[in-house]
């Protein structure tokens, strides 16, 4: 799990320190409320191809784990 969390950057320059997917402004928040809506994982990456199922994976744990209300 530790080499999916590498998956995540914080940084106050990107996004107003929002967690990202690195080299993206894809807020791991956003991910986690399309998922809970029931958008898919395949839809996820049609509509964003910059992300990978990984990046995906990613937020979940990291949500789990996180409070996402910064």
């Amino acid at each position: 799990m530790s080499n999916l969390l590498e998956r995540i950057c914080i940084d106050p320059r990107v996004c107003v320190g929002k967690p990202c997917i690195k080299g993206t402004r894809i807020w791991i928040s956003l991910i986690l409320d399309w998922l809970a809506s029931g958008v898919s994982e395949d839809e996820i990456l049609e509509d964003y191809p910059q992300l990978s199922r990984e990046d995906i994976l990613a937020a979940i744990p990291y949500g789990a784990d996180t409070d996402l209300r910064r």
